[in-house]
């Protein structure tokens, strides 16, 4: 039976290129599942339920949320957004390492329910290349990316709380980077219990003078 995966939160300020490091690492790495939201929202064009998102009615949803389905949910302009536990706990009992893109707030009940969850905090290397990135994107007007540039103020005070930081100035070492410390996740030692148990046993017979 494979070794039980790890989940992986990945966050960061708006611009700081989570998306497009998440495309990577699921392209250059076969070991990981992203894992999918449901949400209330109505589906966009070339979106298909189960690829992009689980597409949910509001009933639908707030049955999750009453029978204790959901890891995490939040309200986002009129819809509802929420990781469903069945989906993570499915791929990680598959031995995938399942990664989870979402914002600080949701990142911290996560964590509350599953202690054992990965944080990792995705920033470009200083404010200055922060806006040079949404200015560049060329999507948004100068309002919104003032606001964004405003909510990451706020948000730089969630970064202590994350295990890791990620600093993405070159994408390829930031994958790398990524990858590398998912990696060397698996060797910590409280997620080796079972195995360090096995060889409490299996050295037992030693002690026994054989």
């Amino acid at each position: 039976m494979a070794d039980r995966g790890i989940l992986i939160i990945v966050s960061g300020f708006s611009g700081a290129g989570k998306g497009t490091v998440m495309k990577r690492i699921m392209n250059d790495y076969n070991n990981y599942a992203l894992s999918i939201s449901a949400t209330t929202r109505n589906p966009r064009a070339g979106e298909e339920n189960g690829r992009e998102y689980f597409f949910k009615t509001v009933e639908e949803f707030e049955n999750m949320i009453a029978n204790d389905q959901l890891i995490e949910y939040a309200q986002y302009v009129g819809n509802y957004y929420g990781t469903p536990k069945e989906y993570v706990e499915s791929m990680l009992n598959q031995g995938k390492d399942v990664i989870l893109e979402i914002e600080m707030q949701g990142a911290m009940k996560v964590k509350e329910k599953m202690p054992d969850t990965l944080l990792v905090f995705v920033t470009p290397p200083s404010a200055q290349e922060l806006k040079n990135r949404l200015v560049g994107r060329g999507t948004e007007d100068m309002d919104t990316i003032n606001a964004r540039l405003k909510r990451a103020n706020e948000e730089v005070y969630y970064m202590d709380k994350y295990d890791y930081l990620l600093i993405n100035d070159d994408l390829d070492q930031c994958v790398k980077e990524l990858h590398e410390i998912i990696q060397s996740e698996h060797s910590r030692v409280s997620r080796n219990i079972n195995k360090i148990n096995f060889f409490r046993e299996d050295l037992k017979i030693f002690s026994e003078g054989e």
